[in-house]
């Protein structure tokens, strides 16, 4: 998908209420790749991404801009903590893991498309398997019909999801789990040493006709895809479209710009961190990928260090600086309002199961947007993600009392509403304007 910057936008725009700066500069990156695809081989060499840090309180939609941008445009995509990397003693993860994990997702993600383009042939030739045995399992009440017709009788309700919970015993591949060393999974298992050369093991299960079908089917198409091309394919992907999402990057930063603790640990990290931006060759079990590239966003709170406090050769591997606002009380009622799937919508679409029809006044919107940017105010910003504690104290007695045993009731929430289910938080609210 082939969008201009400022329609770009407009699609983010439907899922993060606000942050302009941000959106902008992560759709002209995305635009960018699509203008130096259309270079030839020897300007394109010339042209990197140019990556982004983002900076901001939690909650304001900095990894949910990354995530719908990579989404919007189908790149492969991963989010990553800095500070995994300094967990355990000095090193901590090896960074090298993020592109391997990167690649890993592209492959997945390829493998899932080239499935889609077999998966009739895949279910066609699952149904003969699965119907062979639900007609042996089914003899005695064949009787006298004949067998054309029987067939034709058990693929119509197979089809329909008669048999989806009758349980058979069929025969399928045994896979080899890889093995786990050190809480970490090792990148090669028995299977893949050997490949072709030694036969699949294969085990009898008993399972429902709807498991069976789902095994078979990805058997068969495991069978009908070019496994190298996948691999090819997987990898190109990460190294031209792929996109790292480093969250928690200031939690890295040298704030006290003095050697010795944690500070060593911290800008050991960054250190290891900045080839891999750099771009370098990393070996992964699909062959080397360059990372040179791959789009980088980075992102961190910076609420006790700075952006300057990174080193600053890793400073320079982000050229693009913008800043997250923390939201208004009138984000928080577009949010409510006007974000696709907002949460208003999930606790509606939810409470309708137990034959809940919830419903939300303006003034109700206004007071629980009200309320949740004077919490944020007064204790931790922590955000849009306010707006779950708000809304979860609010719904508390309806989600509880509700049930699919009792008849179609209206539930209208409106501000006496809220004001009542909310009168403890209200109360810390006007005590806490008067702690220093």
């Amino acid at each position: 998908m082939n969008l201009t910057p400022r329609a770009t936008v407009k699609e983010l725009d439907k899922y993060i209420v606000g942050q302009d700066e941000a959106k902008r500069a992560v759709a002209i990156a995305l635009r960018n790749r699509y203008r130096r695809s259309k270079l030839t081989e020897e300007q394109r060499a010339e042209i990197t991404p140019k990556n982004i840090i983002m900076k901001g309180p939690t909650g304001v939609g900095k990894t949910e801009i990354a995530r719908r941008l990579a989404k919007l445009v189908g790149a492969p995509f991963i989010k990553v903590e800095a500070t995994k990397y300094t967990e355990v003693g000095y090193v901590g993860r090896d960074v090298e893991s993020m592109i391997r994990d990167l690649v890993e997702a592209s492959v997945r993600m390829v493998k899932e498309e080239q499935f889609a383009t077999v998966s009739a042939k895949a279910g066609r030739i699952a149904e003969k398997r699965v119907l062979k045995v639900l007609e042996e399992a089914l003899a005695d009440k064949k009787g006298e019909t004949p067998k054309d017709i029987w067939e034709n009788q058990l693929l119509t309700d197979l089809r329909a999801g008669k048999y989806d919970n009758f349980t058979i015993e069929i025969e399928v591949n045994d896979e080899i789990k890889p093995l786990e060393l050190n809480g970490m999974q090792a990148e090669i298992s028995l299977g893949s040493i050997f490949g072709d050369i030694m036969p699949k093991r294969k085990k009898k299960r008993r399972i429902t006709v709807k498991e069976a079908m789902q095994i078979i089917v990805a058997e068969e198409s495991d069978k009908l895809i070019d496994d190298d091309a996948v691999k090819s394919e997987g990898v190109r992907r990460a190294e031209e479209e792929g996109i790292i999402f480093i969250d928690e990057i200031d939690k890295i930063a040298n704030r006290a710009k003095q050697g010795g603790g944690q500070d060593v640990s911290r800008e050991g990290v960054q250190r290891d961190i900045l080839p891999i931006v750099e771009g370098c060759s990393v070996t992964t079990k699909y062959g080397i990928v360059k990372t040179d590239y791959i789009l980088f966003i980075a992102a961190g709170a910076f609420h006790v260090s700075a952006v300057e406090d990174l080193i600053p050769e890793l400073q320079g591997r982000f050229p693009i600086k913008v800043e997250l606002k923390s939201l208004t009380r009138e984000d928080f009622v577009n949010i409510l309002n006007s974000t696709e799937n907002s949460i208003i919508k999930q606790y509606t679409t939810l409470l309708a199961v137990d034959n809940v029809d919830l419903c939300f006044t303006d003034d109700a919107i206004e007071r629980i947007a009200e309320l949740a940017a004077e919490i944020n105010a007064t204790s931790e910003d922590i955000g849009a993600r306010r707006l779950h504690t708000v809304m979860e104290n609010l719904v508390e007695d309806v989600s509880f009392n509700a049930g699919d045993d009792i008849p179609l009731t209206k539930v209208t929430i409106d501000k006496r509403y809220v004001d009542e289910h909310l009168s403890s938080v209200i109360e810390k609210q006007s005590v806490a304007k008067y702690i220093l």
